[in-house]
């Protein structure tokens, strides 16, 4: 994933996290808009997501954070 949307990632992380609380999970799809608007970005947050990581389908948003930073 491009450096841009990884801070993307971090940021949406962080809002929940701060709405909801430390224990709040996401899934892949928290991450776009409830528009299919870039498909192939979408299909690179999935392989990674599903078949690079195996995470379940939704993970606490600390975790994505924190594996996110190192560049996971």
């Amino acid at each position: 994933m491009n450096p841009a949307f990884r801070q993307t990632i971090i940021d949406i992380c962080d809002a929940k996290i701060i709405k909801k609380g430390d224990n709040v999970g996401l899934s892949f799809y928290a991450f776009f808009k409830n528009k299919n608007d870039n498909p192939k970005l979408l299909m690179e947050v999935a392989t990674w997501w599903i078949e690079t990581h195996e995470l379940d389908h939704f993970v606490k948003a600390k975790t994505i954070k924190a594996m996110i930073e190192q560049g996971l």
